[in-house]
C-alpha cells in the first residue's frame, strides 16, 4: 500500500534539511515542517529556517504562519497535517513530512488524548511558584505526582514542567498517564501509513561537534541582533512559548542579565539537551526505520530508504 506520506525525523543537526532538499531531486514532493519553531514568523536565524531558495525550489507548509504571540499545539498540527497531506495527494505530489518535534509525530501517528486544555490561570500560578521557589523546586514537585514525566524532564526545562503540573492539577491524573497507549497497545492506521525514518547517529561525539558548529554559525549569522529586535517589538516577553524555544530562551537570558559571555556554553548545552531528548523519543517509537546519519554514506542510505518507500 503506497504511503499517504512520509515522515524523515532525527534530532537537531541531524541533517534532515539536505536529505529532504535532495530527495524533492527525485520525487514529486512538498515538505511540511514538523517544527514547532518554524511556525514562528521573525524567528529565522536561531530555528535554522530553510533559506528563500530552499523554499523556491520546492514547497514548504506550516513555516511562518504564526506570530511569535501566538501558541501552536500539538492538536492544531495534527488538523493542519492531515489537511495538507489531502491537499498535496490531491495534487498527485508525496507529502514528506520533516523536523524534530516528536510530539507532533507521536500524535499524528498515534492519535490524541483528550488532556486538559492549556488554563492560563494556571499557568501564571506556576510561574509565580517558579519565581519563589525555583523550577528544580516544581520539578521536585513534579516527581512526587509524576515520577515517569520527571525522570525524562530536565529540572530547567521550565516549558514542560510547567504543562505536566498544569495537567495534572488540573485534573488529578498524571501527564504520563495521560499520555500512555491503550492497553491493547495497538497502533492507529496512520501510523503503518506514515512510515517513519529516523536519522539518529552512532557517535553522540559527533552530533554534538555538529551542534556546536551550527550554534556558532547562528551567532555568527546575528542571533543576538534577531533576538533584540523580537524584543524591541514590546509584546513578547519570556515566558512566551516562542521565546522559550531553544537559542532564543538562552539569548534572551543573556540580553537581560547582561552577560554575553555564557551564551555560547548555554546555547550549546540547552540543544545538546533537546537532541537528547528528541532520541529518546526516537529510541521509542516503532515501526521506524533508521538511518546512521554519522556514517559516510548516510545521504544515499536515507535516500535510498525514502525513495523506496515513497515508490511503492
Amino acid at each position: 500500500m503506497r504511503p499517504r506520506a512520509l515522515c524523515l525525523a532525527g534530532p537537531t543537526a541531524s541533517g534532515k534539511t539536505a536529505v529532504a532538499l535532495a530527495l524533492a531531486e527525485r520525487l514529486p514532493l512538498e515538505i511540511v515542517s514538523v517544527d514547532s519553531a518554524l511556525v514562528y514568523r521573525g524567528m529565522d536565524i536561531g530555528t535554522a529556517k530553510p533559506s528563500a531558495a530552499e523554499r523556491a525550489a520546492v514547497p514548504h507548509h506550516l513555516i511562518d504562519i504564526l506570530e511569535p504571540t501566538e501558541a501552536y499545539s500539538a492538536a492544531r498540527f495534527v488538523a493542519d497535517a492531515r489537511r495538507l497531506i489531502d491537499e498535496i495527494t490531491a495534487r498527485g505530489r508525496l507529502p514528506l513530512l520533516v523536523g524534530g518535534t516528536m510530539l507532533y509525530y507521536k500524535a499524528l501517528r498515534e492519535g490524541l488524548d483528550d488532556m486538559p486544555a492549556a488554563d492560563p490561570a494556571l499557568r501564571r500560578a506556576l510561574d509565580e511558584e517558579a519565581a519563589e521557589r525555583g523550577w528544580p523546586a516544581l520539578h521536585a514537585e513534579l516527581a512526587r505526582v509524576d515520577p515517569i514525566t520527571a525522570a525524562r524532564l530536565a529540572p530547567a526545562d521550565a516549558q514542560r514542567v510547567q504543562r505536566a503540573l498544569e495537567v495534572f492539577r488540573a485534573s488529578g491524573r498524571p501527564l504520563s498517564d495521560w499520555q500512555r497507549r491503550d492497553s491493547a497497545g495497538a497502533q492507529p492506521a496512520d501510523a503503518a501509513a506514515l512510515p517513519l525514518v529516523a536519522l539518529e547517529p552512532l557517535s553522540r561525539a559527533w552530533l554534538h561537534a555538529r551542534i556546536a558548529q551550527r550554534f556558532d554559525a547562528m551567532l555568527a549569522a546575528g542571533l543576538l541582533d534577531e533576538v533584540h529586535a523580537l524584543r524591541r517589538r514590546g509584546d513578547l516577553h519570556a515566558a512566551l512559548p516562542a521565546m522559550r524555544c531553544v537559542g532564543y530562551r538562552q539569548a534572551w537570558a543573556a540580553l537581560d542579565s547582561g552577560r554575553l559571555d555564557g551564551l555560547r556554553e548555554a546555547g550549546i548545552a540547552a540543544t545538546r539537551q533537546l537532541a537528547k531528548r528528541q532520541l529518546t523519543w526516537l529510541r521509542s517509537t516503532t515501526p521506524r526505520q533508521t538511518v546512521a546519519c554519522d556514517a559516510a554514506d548516510a545521504a544515499p542510505a536515507a535516500l535510498r530508504v525514502l525513495q523506496r518507500l515513497g515508490s511503492d
